[in-house]
């Protein structure tokens, strides 16, 4: 048995704590998910493998996206095997067209048998009635291409470019 804890990405603290069985697919773990926020689990889904600091990784869709053969899916992923050891983490998306984001974590694994399962233990908060609206940053990179102090001398050596007049054709 896993105890699961997701946390909604917003400025208030909606969480749900979940207990479910550890052989069930992530698909049916989106669908837990899904479901213990008030949504309906109809909409496009994808899980991110995380790393400690929650930095995202390998997607793992809700539908095989390959053209040809066997490739990662939700269906295929089993709980057991995807998040072997507590506090993995995975990165959560429902809904893609307004990006209701989750932080999902492995609070704790037991080796206790329930019928009772999938059950949520914990509900803390409401969920909004709209998705929070992203802000995609990227990093700032203006360091790593001035590592040797030179911006001037190629600012110089391009000015004399505009004071050139260029034909009109």
């Amino acid at each position: 048995m896993y105890k699961i804890r997701a946390i909604l990405d917003t400025q208030e603290d909606i969480i749900r704590t979940i207990l479910v069985d550890d052989t069930i697919n992530l698909e049916e773990l989106h669908l837990i998910i899904a479901k213990s926020f008030g949504f309906e689990g109809h909409e496009m889904a994808s899980f991110y493998r995380a790393d400690e600091d929650w930095n995202q990784g390998e997607e793992i869709p809700l539908f095989n996206m390959a053209e040809a053969g066997e490739d990662i899916s939700m269906e295929n992923c089993i709980l057991n095997e995807t998040l072997p050891d507590e506090n993995d983490k995975l990165i959560y998306v429902y809904d893609f067209l307004n990006m209701w984001t989750f932080y999902v974590d492995v609070v704790e694994i037991s080796n206790e048998k329930r019928t009772d399962l999938p059950k949520t233990i914990l509900a803390v908060g409401e969920v909004p009635k709209e998705a929070p609206q992203k802000q995609f940053t990227a990093e700032d990179f203006e360091d790593e291409f001035d590592e040797f102090g030179d911006d001037d001398m190629i600012d110089e050596d391009f000015d004399s470019f505009d004071d050139i007049e260029y034909p009109e054709y």
